[in-house]
């Protein structure tokens, strides 16, 4: 029996929610009152370059990897 008590209240339907499809403001009859405030302002000049520790060392020497490309191309 309360098997078949649940099994109704699972398959009762959810409401169905309709909204409007334009919804209007008038702001014209609003009074608003308040200041606006702006952000202080600041300016950082930085002169000096970041220095990073870089991840890739560039080689300066091709000159044996050179050779041997020319041995194998021969």
């Amino acid at each position: 029996m309360t098997l078949l008590i649940l099994s109704l209240f699972a398959q009762a339907e959810e409401p169905k929610i309709v909204y409007k499809e334009k919804t209007e403001i008038d702001f014209e009859a609003l009074d608003i009152e308040g200041t606006t405030k702006k952000p202080r302002q600041a300016l950082i000049m930085e002169n000096t370059r970041a220095i990073f520790n870089p991840l890739i060392k560039i080689r300066e020497e091709w000159h044996k990897e050179m050779i041997e490309s020319l041995d194998e191309i021969q």
